[in-house]
């Protein structure tokens, strides 16, 4: 999952981010760091969500210009 990261140093990074923070605030940042990643996630489908948008538009008016030019009627 974290590649080249294995148990030791992952309790490591855990250790340091606990002695910097101490044990009170720690939760408070871990609650900061999830509305951030979810602020992110939701930024993200946003756009992917107006570049569909924008990528099917101009199918939408090629539709539209060919429903309105006037056909031609064999007789």
């Amino acid at each position: 999952m974290f590649g080249g990261i294995g148990a030791q140093e992952l309790l490591l990074i855990l250790f340091v981010i606990l002695l910097l923070f101490g044990a009170k605030k720690l939760p408070e940042v871990a609650r900061g760091l999830g509305k951030g990643i979810a602020e992110f996630k939701k930024a993200m489908r946003e756009t992917e969500e107006e570049i569909k948008k924008a990528a099917e538009e101009p199918k939408r008016a090629d539709n539209k210009s060919q429903d309105a030019s006037p056909k031609k009627e064999i007789p």
